[in-house]
């Protein structure tokens, strides 16, 4: 499925295709950890703000999939946020469009975001389906956990490594 899928760096002309994706597969995603007017109230404006100025500062690697001249996920990487972080690489977020689940959308993005060596990721607690996919890529948890807001709602977080 992957042959109708290409995958390349983000350039800023990309901030509101990958907002529209941030927004759309955050409310796919996250349905069953946020409420619902918090995920209603995302705004298309303030997201592509917000991304124009992330490919601007160029201080993350952003990529973009595309089902033709669509953008259907992304993901970014970059240097570990995390103070003595476990890997030098952090996998800093990835989302794809829930109709492009099992297309090999996501593995694409996460190739081009971290290759196959070591790295490490944040995901929330109660995410089957993101776990599945960072286990079926070589990352465990490795026993760090926290609390991170997502639009304004607490969310258990905890650590994969690679």
């Amino acid at each position: 499925m992957t042959s109708d899928l290409t995958v390349r760096p983000a350039v800023p002309e990309d901030a509101a295709g990958i907002a529209r994706v941030h927004i759309q597969a955050w409310r796919q995603s996250y349905a069953h950890l946020l409420p619902a007017a918090s995920l209603a109230g995302l705004e298309q404006g303030p997201r592509e703000e917000r991304w124009r100025n992330i490919l601007a500062a160029a201080t993350s690697d952003v990529w973009v999939v595309c089902a033709g001249r669509e953008i259907v996920g992304w993901a970014s990487a970059g240097v570990g946020r995390d103070d003595g972080g476990p890997r030098p690489r952090e996998l800093q977020g990835i989302y794809v469009l829930a109709g492009q689940y099992g297309s090999g959308a996501g593995q694409l993005l996460l190739d081009a975001a971290v290759g196959s060596g070591g790295a490490y990721l944040w995901i929330a607690e109660n995410n089957p389906r993101a776990f599945a996919f960072y286990t079926r890529n070589g990352f465990v948890p490795d026993g760090a956990t926290g609390s991170h807001e997502l639009a304004g709602t607490p969310v258990r977080i905890l650590r994969m490594v690679r």
